[in-house]
């Protein structure tokens, strides 16, 4: 249930709400229910025909030749298309907000460069027709290295995956091969750290499994204009993709998309509409073109793989004073949407918590695997699982409460974020300590006492002097526990042995200006609104 704490936002708080709060019904809820919502594929029409499409199967090979003539006469078959039939084939989704180069074919020429990319198509009176011409075409190939890991993927002498990005890194602004962050000085910081950890995650590939598989029908109309019933997440993204795709105007194309059985950011990408409106065009005939299961789990894009390292460099009292980042976003064979995630991903280090010196690269890397794309709050959520999880492990190191560990280090309004932009309007250790009294979580008076609105800015860090190191009492420096340390998703024992003495937490004295920018950096300019805009104000 969603609660609003007056005294904690009582001048932020605003009663006439309409929605927040409210049991609003839901407008397609009764639909829904009564199963009368429509869906794409629920569009019946005279003469409608069928694409399906052959794919590779090899993850990385040179095409040599393909023959289609004994599949051309098969029963059903109205048209083959090739890469040749299609008016703009490279492509790439972004591009259309001019990020990124367009390097994704939507039927393959001279090399497939990952298991179940597109080469040809077949249009029949039937998905059986259709599938059975498939069966029809020869196709040899020379199979060519793979690379699959991304790290493998920038050694020297690792095959190049895509032609458009040569060195297995997509380019930033046209010259970076990587987003990066600096703030600090975090190897200084790391020699005087108490503690060190040096951890790596993992998020492998995730497909979103949508109950119906990406689809569309494309219809032709009067004019010259095609209607075109989707699926799709992203519906103009789609048809300005389409159109583009089709070398056509985008006022000949009329998107109607409607419910969409499942997304999770799996149907933002444009999978099927321009080759089922090309279909339409070469046929004059209302073409379907859905994926079967077997291809929406191969092809349809997955949540890219993540490898994050993070270290940290803890101080006794619980002080976080250096967090390097290393991460690696696995783009698959063409760009898709992994680049932008590297943006947010670059975006969101260190996590809500202030830290005085940090360092941070982010790769977006090309493999032979299927490309991926967005998935629920895709470039963030592994990172937070991994910062999370290296929150945890830091607690434990040096013996202290994680949720304690965490309204220390949490940001505080005025602080300075790694991004040279002031921490407005910070809420983590209000959250926090509503968790612990929701949970019975024992946390000791002054960490009860802390607040977002104080001493944040220059008290919350380190000196002039000493940027790493702000000078800490004797009484703020914890003592290791002498019990086996808690994780902070275990729930306390009903009876808990007697705690040390409270420390008082780590005095704060001047901060100094954020450090200049090096010269020349200027790839950390701010391309999309999402990354370096303010919550809430």
């Amino acid at each position: 249930m969603l609660e609003f704490r007056k005294d904690i936002f009582a001048d932020e708080r605003d009663d006439n709400l309409m929605e927040i709060g409210q049991p609003t019904q839901r407008q397609d809820m009764l639909g829904h229910v009564t199963g009368t919502s429509p869906y794409y594929d629920d569009h019946r029409f005279a003469n409608l025909l069928h694409l399906k499409i052959l794919r590779s199967p090899h993850a990385h090979a040179r095409i040599r030749s393909i023959d289609d003539s004994v599949a051309a006469r098969a029963p059903g078959v109205k048209r083959i298309i090739r890469a040749a039939d299609v008016p703009v084939n490279l492509n790439t989704l972004l591009g259309l907000i001019q990020f990124g180069k367009d390097d994704e074919p939507s039927l393959a020429t001279d090399i497939v460069r990952y298991k179940g990319e597109p080469i040809l198509g077949v249009v029949a009176t039937s998905e059986r027709a259709a599938l059975e011409a498939l069966a029809l075409v020869r196709v040899s190939y020379d199979p060519l290295p793979a690379v699959f890991d991304v790290e493998e993927a920038l050694k020297p002498g690792a095959p190049s995956v895509n032609p458009s990005y040569p060195k297995n890194t997509f380019e930033y602004y046209g010259k970076y091969d990587h987003q990066k962050l600096r703030y600090g000085d975090a190897d200084a910081a790391f020699a005087q750290a108490d503690v060190v950890l040096d951890e790596r995650y993992q998020m492998s590939p995730i497909e979103h499994a949508p109950t119906e598989t990406n689809g569309s029908i494309a219809v032709p109309d009067t004019n010259g204009r095609f209607i075109v019933y989707t699926s799709t997440q992203a519906l103009f993204f789609s048809l300005d993709t389409s159109a583009k795709i089709n070398a056509m105007p985008s006022n000949q194309l009329h998107f109607i998309g409607g419910t969409v059985g499942g997304g999770f950011g799996g149907k933002v990408d444009t999978m099927t509409e321009p080759l089922s409106i090309l279909a339409a065009r070469l046929t004059g005939a209302p073409v379907r073109y859905r994926f079967s299961r077997h291809e929406e789990m191969q092809f349809g894009s997955p949540r890219g793989g993540e490898r994050i390292y993070i270290k940290d460099g803890v101080m006794k009292d619980g002080r976080i004073i250096a967090r390097k980042v290393r991460a690696y976003f696995d783009s698959g064979a063409y760009t898709r949407l992994s680049s932008y995630a590297v943006v947010k991903c670059a975006a969101h280090i260190p996590g809500p918590y202030t830290i005085p010196n940090v360092h941070a690269d982010v790769f977006c890397v090309f493999t032979n695997r299927t490309p991926a794309t967005a998935m629920r709050g895709f470039g963030v959520t592994a990172l937070d699982f991994a910062l999370e999880c290296q929150m945890d492990k830091g607690a434990t190191a040096i013996g202290m409460d994680p949720l304690e560990y965490r309204i220390l280090n949490a940001y505080r309004d005025g602080d300075m974020k790694a991004h040279r932009r002031e921490a407005k309007n910070c809420a983590l250790i209000e959250c926090a300590q509503v968790a612990a009294e929701k949970a019975n979580w024992p946390l000791r008076d002054e960490f009860r006492k802390m607040s977002s609105r104080k001493d944040g800015g220059a008290a919350h860090v380190g000196g002039a002097a000493d940027r790493t190191r702000a000078p800490a009492s004797p009484a703020a420096t914890r003592a290791p526990a002498s019990t086996p340390q808690r994780v902070a998703y275990e729930r306390p024992a009903p009876a808990s042995p007697p705690r040390t003495a409270p420390a008082a937490p780590p005095p704060r004295s001047a901060q100094p200006p954020p450090p200049a920018a090096p010269a020349g950096s200027t790839h950390g300019a701010p391309r999309f609104s999402s990354v370096f805009g303010t919550r809430r104000r």
